[in-house]
């Protein structure tokens, strides 16, 4: 059951047009509450046509815009996140991921009735789990100018609410995925077409959260005093391999897919020098260390925290989430099913 804010509540959510955003604003929505939220300029709006937001569209790192944003606020999610566009240069990233929510932050401090702030980091902070499952405590090691800056960010803050008293909730999300993902989607389309290649041999762990159940946790969260100035890792109770899902999702089509193995070092090789060569120009390289590591890297965790502090418990089994997804993909044309 979705925790309900207290009516009246005037929330803010930052990456708000974004896949998990959306769905959050729509829950929000739901509850009559009145929500503001911030897009960029080229954000399309057009999803949310009669929906009661009050949409402020600029950069999330500008501080009149915030200082207009965070007026009369109760509660705000952060989870804005910047495009992956090879033109974008570091400081873009520490912008979105630092910059803002020093401002956010801050200016919710001004708020006289402000009730806590959510503020949505991720797992790519520990990268690569060395002894699986890792926990909230396990040592981070970013990977790429994405993670620094999450990294910097999530830091900042808990340091900074302690520091001023403001009443905060970290929480770092497994791999996303539900009805609207396009981040898995290419994985769904090769398993269709019955062959995918594999970085190794499939074995990697990786740890998934519903869409839905990340949204429900959200909002449990903002309101439970347990999460007072504590971080979640929110996740399914359990991890699986890659094999695993390519498995499940092949189920689902009713196909017996085949994992076409690809040797990591070379290929992690021919990866940064696509980088090397692209990012200057401002083109998307083909092929980038962080979808390789996709392939290499076990992300496996103990989820416990969340259920045995605040009670949460998901609703979504992986099993039936990806099954779920993959016919959304099917009903909306995005994956093509062709007879044997």
């Amino acid at each position: 059951m979705t925790e309900q804010l207290p009516s009246g509540s005037k929330v803010l959510v930052t990456g708000a047009t974004g896949f998990t955003g959306s769905v959050l604003v729509r829950k929000l929505v739901e509850q009559n509450l009145k929500v503001v939220a911030i897009a960029r300029l080229t954000s399309n709006l057009a999803p949310f046509k009669g929906m009661p937001i009050q949409w402020l569209q600029g950069d999330v790192f500008d501080p009149e815009l915030i200082d207009k944003a965070t007026e009369g606020v109760n509660y705000i999610f952060h989870m804005v996140t910047p495009f992956r566009d090879p033109k974008l240069k570091d400081e873009g990233y520490r912008q979105v991921h630092v910059i803002s929510t020093q401002l956010l932050a801050k200016a919710a401090l001004k708020q006289p009735d402000f009730k806590r702030f959510v503020h949505v980091s991720t797992i790519g902070v520990h990268s690569h789990i060395e002894h699986p499952p890792a926990d909230e405590n396990y040592r981070m090691k970013p990977g790429d100018i994405y993670q620094e800056t999450k990294m910097e960010g999530e830091l900042w803050i808990r340091e900074f609410a302690k520091k001023e008293g403001l009443s905060l909730a970290v929480v770092r999300p497994a791999g996303i995925y539900g009805p609207g993902d396009k981040r898995l989607l290419k994985i769904f389309q090769m398993v269709s077409r019955r062959w995918v290649p594999v970085v190794g041999d499939g074995s990697n762990l990786y740890h998934f959260i519903h869409v839905d159940d990340l949204t429900d946790f959200f909002l449990v969260a903002a309101m439970h005093p347990q999460a007072e100035q504590e971080v979640f890792i929110c996740g399914s109770p359990g991890d699986m391999t890659f094999k695993r899902m390519v498995d499940l999702i092949g189920e689902c089509y009713q196909v017996d897919p085949k994992l076409i193995q690809i040797p990591a070092t070379p290929l992690f090789a021919i990866g940064d020098l696509c980088e090397f060569i692209c990012k200057p120009l401002g083109i998307q390289p083909p092929i980038y260390r962080r979808r390789i590591a996709f392939y290499t890297k076990d992300r496996s965790f103990n989820t416990t925290k969340m259920r045995n502090m605040l009670g949460f418990k998901t609703a979504h089994s992986d099993e039936a989430g990806l099954q779920e997804t993959a016919q959304w993909y099917v009903d909306r044309g995005w994956v093509s099913l062709k007879k044997s």
